[in-house]
């Protein structure tokens, strides 16, 4: 089939090579001059098949009243009449119970699971290099609170069959020896073997070269206008340029779907939650970490990118908005100068980028009731790590074959 991808951020691109290796006829659309300058440019780094939890969960309600009022909060929330923000606000909060926890933390272990076998298919296939290391994550808790509130992941991750180590102070000074230098700051973790790390821009990038090889086209500099819908079926798309024809169309634009879905009564639960992040080029590697430690406190990860360190996360609910606060990133080097003392900060690159979001944390994948129209979008933190994964389900999705794992609980149907 003639198929469109909208997007060309790490969801787009992994969507067009898996379409293309089909025998598909495919382009991809993007309104920037090359892949992944958006979201999937500078994000943590992480490729987390075990460390993935919705960010519903139980407690999360009172966590975020106390973060509100942290000078290094985790959260930064800005109200404003918008009615997407509250509708979406309200449906994260209906699910942070145990149970809801439960459904969705394996909606996405079963995606992150199916995703770490895509990856590592797709390296051995293709010999992409983008500064990777297969070392895992630890969590890592500087209370005796936090340590024992891991329990209902440990749970979560024993009932999917997830790899899995509770480790003390000293274990995870073993698994990370530059943290010797702040032992007394730690209590425990929480390591999760089978994470990885890499360069998502680089991965992207070289991905699309890939793609194209395949003979993908790749029309960058185009802005999307509308999707071209006549008869309950999806005829192609509208651009700045000209009007594309297809026969299938998958939208990957992340925060940006919902906006262009709309018009048709799609209405994906998708809003961003912006992220930041620094690049620090290493200049004491004993210093540094080894993979990714995600600082619980301030759920920061802090990454290893072969000469650099990547430290990224918090969550602003702002709407669309991309500035760069200065008060972000003193946090960012709070978490990291404060476990990893010694770096070179001044020579860091700072960064943000619009998560998308669902209020579950699950990502939409699928058809929707449009014919031809399919969705794949909606990873929040997640996008480097279930890419690979999500564009193996579009792939057999969009050609009409039986998915190799369950995927009917991430379609949007699942919101009624």
């Amino acid at each position: 089939m003639k198929v469109i991808v909208l997007g060309a951020g790490i969801v787009g691109v992994t969507s067009a090579y898996q379409l293309a290796k089909a025998g598909h006829d495919v382009t991809v659309v993007d309104r920037q001059p090359g892949p992944a300058l958006e979201t999937s440019f500078a994000n943590a780094g992480e490729v987390s098949f075990g460390y993935c939890s919705p960010w519903a969960a139980p407690g999360i309600p009172m966590k975020a009243m106390k973060w509100l009022f942290m000078k290094h909060a985790p959260l930064i929330l800005r109200p404003k009449l918008d009615m997407a923000m509250l509708s979406w606000m309200a449906r994260m909060l209906s699910n942070c119970t145990s149970e809801r926890y439960a459904i969705n933390k394996s909606r996405m272990l079963r995606l992150a699971d199916y995703s770490r076998i895509a990856l590592a298919d797709l390296r051995a296939e293709t010999g992409i290099a983008y500064d990777e290391r297969m070392q895992g994550t630890l969590q890592l808790f500087r209370t005796q609170q936090q340590l024992e509130a891991s329990a209902k992941d440990v749970k979560a991750l024993a009932a999917d069959g997830i790899p899995y180590e509770v480790l003390d102070r000293d274990g995870c000074v073993r698994f990370e020896p530059a943290l010797s230098h702040v032992r007394d700051k730690i209590v425990g973790g929480l390591l999760t073997p089978k994470d990885e790390t890499g360069d998502c821009f680089k991965f992207t990038n070289a991905l699309a070269a890939k793609a194209a090889a395949l003979g993908v086209r790749f029309a960058y500099g185009t802005t999307i206008k509308a999707l071209d819908v006549e008869a309950g079926r999806v005829r192609g798309i509208i651009t700045d340029r000209e009007r594309m024809s297809a026969e299938a169309v998958v939208v990957a634009l992340g925060s940006y779907s919902p906006l262009l879905l709309k018009p048709l009564g799609i209405r994906p639960p998708v809003y961003p939650v912006k992220g930041y992040s620094l690049t620090i080029p290493i200049t004491d590697a004993s210093r540094a970490p080894e993979s990714t430690v995600m600082d619980e406190t301030y759920k920061i990860a802090i990454t290893r990118l072969g000469d650099r360190i990547r430290v990224g996360g918090m969550a602003e609910i702002s709407g669309y908005t991309n500035d760069l606060g200065l008060a972000r990133r003193s946090t960012l080097e709070h978490s990291v100068t404060d476990l990893f003392p010694g770096g070179d900060i001044s020579k860091a690159s700072f960064w943000s980028g619009l998560r998308p979001m669902t209020p579950d944390g699950t990502p939409v994948i699928g058809p929707t009731k449009i014919a031809g129209l399919f969705l794949n979008t909606g990873h929040g933190t997640l996008g480097w790590t279930m890419s690979t994964g999500s564009a193996r389900l579009i792939g057999d999705l969009v050609g009409g074959r039986q998915p190799e794992i369950d995927a009917r609980d991430l379609a949007i149907s699942r919101y009624g």
